[in-house]
């Protein structure tokens, strides 16, 4: 089963999205913050991560470069930052796609 872990500080919308996973036969974990995030990561491996950048603690940006650094795996940001600066420093800092707030399921799933 794929293991994709959801860091997402908005709890409402990260318990919707793992249920959501979780209906379309993925194994999903919530994680509230980027410190969590990296402490869970540094734990556990995952073949997706999907995470928020504006988070408490540690923030996206910095969740993605600390990944980098010893992983591969694809990293989808999801974000209510818009700015054609903002998709493309995700990008550069080693995210594999860049999903803007709102958005449908459906994008996510694809």
């Amino acid at each position: 089963m794929v293991k994709i872990l959801v860091v997402e500080d908005d709890k409402n919308l990260n318990k919707s999205i793992c249920l959501f996973l979780a209906q379309k036969g993925f194994e999903a974990q919530g994680c509230y913050d980027g410190e969590e995030a990296l402490d869970v990561l540094y734990k556990t491996s995952f073949d997706l991560v999907i995470s928020d950048i504006m988070m408490p603690k540690v923030d996206g940006w910095q969740v993605c470069r600390e990944i980098r650094k010893t992983s591969s795996v694809p990293i989808i940001m999801l974000t209510a930052k818009s700015e054609t600066f903002d998709k493309v420093l995700g990008l550069e800092l080693g995210a594999d796609d860049y999903i803007t707030k709102p958005f449908e399921a459906k994008e996510l799933l694809a």
